[in-house]
């Protein structure tokens, strides 16, 4: 299991990291979010090993993981860490480098290798130079390489952002999935919702450095306590409980788009601004007393119009 805690990081005058903590079992999967800057990328290299902690503790099970100030070689057997550059050998084969980091003297050394080329969807690119490949493909490869050794945890800064959307959505399961059977632990720094809500046993949430929240999927989605957190999920405005008539005060509530339907009448009247088509339907902005409202709606609507609109929990 991994401890993070109280930990504190800065550098020259900027805090970075502020007093965080959080758990992680074995097997779990834990996505870090936040706003570019938020220290998401630091975290992941303070837990690996790469800098010195100023402050707090981080373990491993028993074993507390250090820096570069009590190790000579950075990182431990047990954990593997992608970043944002892949650090490959340009010119040899995508199986190569994915051998480099296995035993030549393991048994049925080639199927381990075809199995990690079938979890990153490279099988049909396993001859193929690696300076030949995308950023995209590269970035699998990276991926691969890391769990060539089946670590206890891995450490995944934005895993998929150099990937298309054509690949992105099976690579993900194939790859979440592998790690949950292998019963690895997966901490995945991303700003996609779709890294985190589908996989993640919980999702911490970083802000200036500090943590904001740290909840499950469910219970962060449901109840997300700062328009920050909300706009990770999905589109929303901020409303009054008295114009979403719940009561008579005057609370800011976030609703999502989806929570908000049209309806022939009612006393929340806004006006159209705009029509964006999303695939399986529009989404509308409006405008409330100056305010921008977002709903969703199954056509576009006309710029001008004014629409009534009813809440939907």
């Amino acid at each position: 299991m991994l401890d993070v805690k109280n930990i504190f990081f800065k550098y020259h005058k900027d805090i970075i990291i502020n007093n965080v903590s959080f758990h992680a079992n074995q097997g779990e999967h834990i996505s870090i979010i936040g706003e570019s800057g938020s220290g998401k990328s630091t975290l992941l290299k303070l837990i690996y090993g790469e800098m010195d902690l100023q402050d707090g503790e981080i373990f491993w099970k028993d074993s507390p993981i250090l820096g570069p100030k009590h190790n000579l070689i950075v990182g431990y057997d047990f954990m593997k860490y992608v970043a944002q550059e892949f650090d490959l050998e340009p010119f040899i084969s995508v199986e190569d480098n994915i051998g480099r980091h296995l035993s030549r003297l393991l048994d049925n050394r080639q199927g381990r290798i075809n199995e990690l080329l079938d979890v990153v969807e490279l099988k049909d690119y396993a001859k193929t130079k690696v300076q030949y490949l995308s950023g995209g493909q590269k970035q699998r490869v990276a991926l691969a390489r890391a769990l060539a050794k089946k670590p206890e945890i891995v450490l995944l800064d934005e895993p998929f952002s150099h990937i298309d959307n054509f690949k992105k959505q099976s690579l993900r399961r194939s790859v979440f999935t592998y790690l949950k059977t292998q019963n690895i632990t997966c901490i995945v720094a991303t700003h996609d919702k779709e890294d985190a809500l589908p996989f993640a046993n919980k999702i911490v949430v970083l802000h200036e450095g500090k943590v904001i929240a740290n909840e499950t999927p469910q219970a962060l989605y449901k109840n997300p306590k700062t328009p920050l957190i909300a706009s990770f999920f999905e589109e929303y405005s901020i409303l009054l409980t008295s114009e979403l008539l719940l009561n008579k005060n005057d609370k800011e509530v976030i609703v999502y788009s989806h929570q908000l339907k049209k309806v022939r009448s009612s006393r929340l009247k806004v006006t159209v601004i705009n029509s964006f088509f999303k695939g399986s339907y529009y989404l509308i902005e409006a405008e409330l007393n100056s305010r921008k409202i977002f709903f969703n709606h199954p056509c576009s609507i006309k710029k001008g119009s004014v629409v009534s609109l009813k809440y939907v929990s």
